[in-house]
């Protein structure tokens, strides 16, 4: 596939893709490489940052709260007050970006809807571009589907659900944009959070505020407050470009690394004027955890399906979200539930519906001001625990001045056993969601669970840990069998043999790709920090191989 410069856009996408022309205009395109051209180069340094502070973590040390920002945390400061259509966020749902699923999400009666450009879609060129052009097309309230399978029409009710967008994070590019860092010089790729953020800003600011909302983001991945002030360094100037009042853009951060926890105020502090809050991203916070501590062979978690938002610091991490954040009057949104309505086993379909439920109870009553959800069926069980239990807009007012998290309870190993069920269920997530994501599919419905690119991260996170830890199975039938890429690559032809036998011939080539890619991370000597880089230059290959 051609790669598309600046100086070539116009070529392009007319001649390539004529139904893009309204996203990859001129002007928008100069915009996207002024941003990239001025921050950049803090982005490159700081992922320099992040490799110097893993050798750091290597070497023994552990994460602490910062004394250099102690001031930040002793200071009686605030967020900017919200506007009036984030101050009640109750129930949030979040999924990829096409068409059917942008309506159906704004439709569902949840308060949020999150438009993610991250972890549930796969960064094919297509999947990009058609996003932008359904966010445009959502944010005027025009965008329809008509459904070819089943000749259903979709279209928006009156008052849908508030759009977020989520921007790919700080450490992906965007291959597919070539920027040069100044006139004269070679391109390099661009950011993809740029990318993201650019367009949809570029091309909707104006008319989300005439409407009476804003462009509304969520930041994932951060690792640290300096982080979150190149975020706010890149609204600033976004807003000078675009002659939007400073504050119009608010932002949510993901907390979903180890690390950002013990930066949560300084995370606040740095966003204050753009400021909606934080979240529990628990998921991905689970798999930072395991990835930030890879080195060191004493650490091994249990099943993932014994790491629960009960485990000790999980619960801690998410009752100091929600003390940091009303401290400084910003919300605190809960985590995801990963369950889905299961339509063919009424008993089992109630059974997740109770598990969804003690979950936001929990969330509710801890203080959280909203939750999230990953179906619109669930939208309704999580609505009613938080009209039950939260009467008010948001618990803002609920502090928790008897709480503390020392940096002990925040890393506190979760207990459980490793068995031979969770070394299975981890080999088929891994190879059921990288299949459907070479085909462009970054969300999928894995054994009544939604999966995305966080909960894959658990699954093969994992593998790589009990492999070169050496961690020994302790169930009753396996109990002392050692754990080796030698058996994960047999469960791995095995669970590929079941999954092909009647597979259509494209899922075919999906399912091998996906099982050279797990093979390649688990026998990887030091850990690869997201899967989701080199499954990016693997599909990049196949759409050059198919151009």
């Amino acid at each position: 596939m051609p790669l598309l410069t600046p100086a070539s856009a116009i070529e392009f996408h007319a001649a390539l893709a004529p139904r893009y022309a309204p996203i990859l205009t001129p002007e928008a395109i100069d915009f996207l490489t002024t941003l990239h051209r001025e921050f950049n180069p803090r982005r490159r340094e700081l992922l320099a940052a992040r490799v110097t502070r893993q050798a750091t973590l290597d070497a023994g040390t552990l994460p602490n709260f910062l004394p250099e920002t102690a001031n930040i945390r002793a200071a009686s400061w605030q967020v900017a007050p919200l506007p009036a259509d984030l101050r009640d966020r109750r129930v949030e749902i979040t999924g990829p970006v096409d068409r059917k699923m942008i309506i159906n999400a704004l439709n569902s009666g949840a308060r949020v809807f999150m438009a993610d450009f991250e972890d549930s879609t796969t960064p094919t060129w297509e999947n990009l571009l058609d996003g932008q052009l359904n966010l445009r097309d959502a944010v005027r309230r025009t965008i329809t589907f008509s459904d070819p399978t089943t000749n259903k029409q979709y279209a928006l009710i009156d008052n849908p659900a508030v759009l977020f967008v989520r921007a790919r994070g700080w450490h992906l590019e965007e291959r597919h944009v070539l920027v040069s860092p100044e006139p004269g010089l070679a391109g390099e790729p661009m950011s993809g959070s740029l990318f993201d953020f650019g367009l949809y800003l570029f091309h909707n600011a104006h008319e989300l505020l005439a409407r009476g909302s804003g462009p509304y983001f969520y930041l994932p991945k951060l690792e640290s407050h300096l982080e979150a002030r190149l975020w706010n360094d890149v609204f600033v100037r976004a807003q000078q470009l675009l002659n939007l009042p400073q504050g119009s853009i608010r932002a949510t951060v993901l907390i979903e690394t180890i690390l950002a926890t013990f930066e949560m105020d300084e995370i606040l502090y740095e966003l204050r004027n753009h400021s909606a809050g934080l979240n529990c991203g628990r998921w991905d916070y689970i798999f930072s955890f395991i990835k930030k501590f890879s080195a060191n062979e004493t650490l091994l978690f249990p099943d993932r399906s014994q790491i629960t938002m009960t485990s000790p610091f999980m619960r801690a991490y998410s009752r100091l979200t929600i003390k940091t954040c009303h401290h400084r009057n910003a919300p605190a949104i809960g985590g995801m539930s990963a369950f889905i309505p299961i339509k063919s086993d009424p008993v089992a379909n109630d059974a997740a519906i109770a598990q969804v439920r003690a979950d936001k109870e929990r969330e509710a009553t801890d203080g959280h001001d909203g939750t999230w959800v990953a179906h619109p069926g669930l939208v309704p069980v999580a609505l009613e625990v938080f009209d039950r239990i939260m009467p008010r807009p948001n618990q803002i007012a609920k502090q928790l001045p008897d709480f503390t998290a020392t940096p002990a309870e925040l890393l506190a190993i979760p207990t459980g056993t490793i068995t031979y069920s969770g070394l299975k269920h981890n080999i088929a997530v891994g190879l059921g969601y990288l299949e459907a994501w070479m085909r462009g599919t970054g969300c999928v419905p894995l054994f009544n669970l939604m999966e995305d690119a966080a909960t894959a991260e658990i699954s093969r996170a994992q593998l790589w840990q009990w492999v070169h830890h050496h961690a020994v199975l302790q169930d009753e039938e396996h109990a002392g069998q050692p754990v080796t890429a030698e058996l994960c690559n047999q469960l791995l032809d095995a669970e590929v043999a079941r999954t092909i036998e009647n597979a259509p011939p494209e899922r075919v080539v999906a399912y091998r790709l996906a099982a050279t890619l797990i093979r390649n991370l688990i026998d990887a000597p030091a850990f690869e920090s997201f899967l989701t880089l080199p499954a990016y230059t693997t599909i990049l290959k196949e759409e050059a191989f198919n151009a």
